[in-house]
């Protein structure tokens, strides 16, 4: 029993850091995101060549560092897509009049580019780790995909916290196209359908013995679950912000400087 809270723990802190990081990096003032992408973009390439220094072994500590190297992977896009590095062609807030169809085109194009990104990030990851025993940064990286566009597509349909006070100043237009709501019919179905999977494959889970191939797979699982509980934090009256208070803490200064600039 207690060997399962080491991967389970480890998965947690590390979704919870990454994310804390990549709130607090995109809330600093503009000037300050030549520096950040120059140094994400060195852990990227570090993250990479962990993928394929570990993408041959199962062993704990090599299935530990190609998690993680996902994670990082999936963390330099994130940060890439909130500095507004890589968005997409339309920068401006949804008009009043754009509603079905061409609401939903305006919407993907505003992060056309960053989707266009993950999606040869997913493949280069799989052609790298394709054929070999240790798959789980391709794993990790997966589950985050899926489940981004989940939220997104959520957050497009309705829910009732938009948390749109997470988006840095120069992406706040993307508000315009997120909308509060209470629960409907897309969030049960994409939610109930994750969840299905999550419960199917804990139910499939052994830790007997706790090998580096059943760990990798608890850190994938406990990574599902993780964003499963994300996507209620988007329906419950809960404050999500508290958990990342002092990730957002660079968000607040930027709101103090500029209504004080104001």
């Amino acid at each position: 029993m207690w060997s399962l809270l080491l991967p389970v723990t480890y998965i947690l802190l590390l979704w919870w850091l990454l994310t804390g990081v990549v709130l607090y990096l995109d809330g600093l003032p503009r000037r300050s995101f030549r520096w950040t992408l120059l140094g994400a973009t060195v852990v990227l390439l570090l993250a990479v060549l962990g993928v394929v220094g570990t993408r041959s072994s199962t062993s704990l500590p090599d299935v530990y560092c190609a998690a993680t190297c996902g994670l990082l992977i999936w963390g330099y896009l994130e940060l890439t897509y909130l500095t507004g590095f890589f968005t997409g062609p339309v920068k401006h807030a949804c008009p009043p009049r754009a509603t079905g169809p061409r609401r939903f085109w305006l919407a993907l194009q505003t992060s056309l580019y960053h989707e266009l990104a993950v999606v040869f990030a997913g493949l280069m990851l799989y052609v790298i780790t394709a054929g070999h025993e240790n798959h789980f940064a391709f794993g990790c990286f997966v589950v985050l995909w899926i489940m981004r566009w989940s939220a997104k597509l959520n957050l497009y349909f309705g829910v009732r916290n938009l948390n749109e006070d997470w988006l840095p100043e120069h992406l706040r237009y993307l508000a315009s196209y997120m909308r509060r709501r209470p629960i409907g019919p897309f969030f049960l179905s994409s939610v109930g359908a994750a969840m299905a999977m999550a419960i199917y494959l804990t139910s499939q889970f052994s830790a007997e013995p706790l090998n580096g191939q059943a760990a990798g797979q608890l850190l994938v699982l406990t990574l599902l679950w993780l964003a499963i509980l994300e996507h209620w934090m988007l329906v419950l009256p809960v404050d999500a912000s508290a958990v990342w208070r002092w990730g957002l803490r660079s968000h607040d200064r930027a709101q103090t400087g500029q209504e004080t600039h104001d």
